[in-house]
């Protein structure tokens, strides 16, 4: 399995403030913001200077106004999106689809969207169709969903009947082979889009908002969907099962403290805004290790050349032993800890940036989109999660059918008879040691 780069998009969402400026761009993959300066005269018109910034992306989205020619709907966004989870879920792989942004940008619309829209549900529409094309004896699936919340460090399940006087009681712990997960959160046999609509709704409405100067029902947690999306096959006469896990996570907007907000509004921003933070310096050492991981990948590349092409020469050694990886702190929130496997793991990642248009916004604005181009940087290394037994036991049938290959060819040059009997008993030798290991596993079994 190669590693992947994780994939960014921006999504520009929020209409403008009243009496701002639209300052932000879409061009194809590139978005463009400009800084508008205010001039001080009494007059209150805004300075000729202005200063433009332009980010790249895998994909830029223009989501403001319905009516214009470049409006990107949630089906759009599907389309582009949606269609690579799926396609990943599909062959095995972890999935993780987070949107991030401030505070009224539309990250919870574009992860939970309308009843008609929701992104998760387009998702599960397309894996129960899938789950419809399984006729056949040999193969089904089984899916299952969870949905938990992230409060004031605190995890709680949004589809489980909690006793109110203890109601955050579940402990996030980390297997050595699968990484973290929340022990007791349960999980949701679905069997059609339905039940899922009805399970959404359910643990949205136990989310906890609350109103804020931008937003009157802003999200105060953070909240992770996931699909449990299980394969049962049967391959080389084994039965075996491929699982993929598809977390879809809702985080929680970034603001500025206020002074006139109560004692439980200040606790909850300053949590939220702790979990951003590491958020923000995991994703930002996790991109500096991995740009530190392609220098040093070139350097050595370059350095093999330059000794090839002086043989008499001292080796110079691997440069890449001079600098160890930064640590990576996901264990400094409960979010981050439970992102591991999504942020430079196993799994491939799909970043949602969403950014207001508004003047008004330009600083959030800029910082979401640093955060963005930040994460692009970062290398994830997917695998698919199958038997182990059955992928050796692909592995050995491969090497036996290579090792038949190499005999034959053999046998057909036979230019040098006493060498070539030779190299034909090692050949034949490896063949029936890799077809006796094959018999000894189906035996185990």
């Amino acid at each position: 399995n190669k590693n992947t780069q994780l994939e960014v998009s921006v999504m520009v969402l929020a209409e403008s403030a009243e009496g701002g400026r639209v300052i932000v761009e879409v061009d194809d993959k590139v978005a463009t913001v400009r800084n508008i300066k205010a001039d001080s005269r009494l007059d209150g018109t805004w300075d000729s200077r202005e200063k433009t910034v332009a980010f790249s992306f895998d994909y830029c989205y223009w989501s403001v106004d319905p009516e214009d020619p470049k409006y990107a709907s949630q089906e759009m966004v599907f389309q582009d999106l949606g269609t690579s989870v799926l396609s990943g879920a599909f062959r095995g792989y972890n999935i993780c689809l987070f949107a991030y942004g401030q505070t009224g940008s539309g990250k919870t619309y574009t992860m939970m969207g309308t009843p008609v829209s929701y992104t998760i549900c387009f998702t599960l529409t397309g894996l129960f169709s899938r789950k419809d094309d399984y006729s056949d004896q040999t193969a089904s699936c089984r899916v299952k969903v969870s949905f938990l919340e992230i409060y004031n460090e605190r995890v709680r399940d949004l589809l489980k009947q909690s006793d109110h006087k203890k109601p955050y009681t579940l402990r996030v712990r980390e297997h050595p082979e699968t990484g973290p997960y929340v022990q007791g959160l349960s999980q949701h046999l679905v069997t059609d889009y339905k039940q899922v609509v009805e399970l959404l709704e359910e643990g949205i409405a136990k989310r906890i908002t609350a109103a804020t100067h931008i937003h009157n029902a802003s999200s105060r947690s953070h909240a992770i969907f996931t699909i449990h999306y299980t394969q049962a096959i049967l391959e080389n006469n084994l039965p075996s099962e491929i699982a993929s896990k598809i977390n879809l996570v809702d985080l929680a907007g970034s603001e500025r403290a206020d002074p006139s907000y109560c004692k439980d509004r200040i606790t909850e921003g300053a949590n939220i805004n702790k979990s951003l933070v590491t958020l923000g310096i995991v994703i930002s050492t996790l991109a500096q290790n991995s740009q530190m991981f392609s220098s040093c990948q070139s350097i050595n590349t370059l350095t093999s050349e330059g000794e090839s092409s002086h043989v008499d020469s001292p080796s110079t050694g691997s440069v890449s032993g001079t600098r160890r990886p930064a640590y990576i702190p996901y264990r400094d929130s409960i979010l981050t800890w439970l992102l591991k496997d999504s942020l430079g793991g196993n799994s491939k990642t799909i970043m949602i940036a969403t950014i207001s248009p508004a003047s008004s916004s330009y600083n959030e604005t800029m910082s979401t989109l640093r955060y963005a181009s930040n994460a692009k940087n970062i290398i994830n290394k997917p695998r698919v999660n199958e038997d182990a037994n059955v992928r050796l036991i692909r592995e050995l049938r491969e090497e036996i059918d290579r090792l038949k290959t190499m005999l034959i060819s053999f046998e057909l040059r036979n230019s040098s008879p006493s060498w070539s009997d030779d190299r034909d008993g090692n050949l034949t030798e490896l063949v029936l040691q890799n077809e006796m290991k094959v018999r000894m596993i189906y035996m185990l079994l």
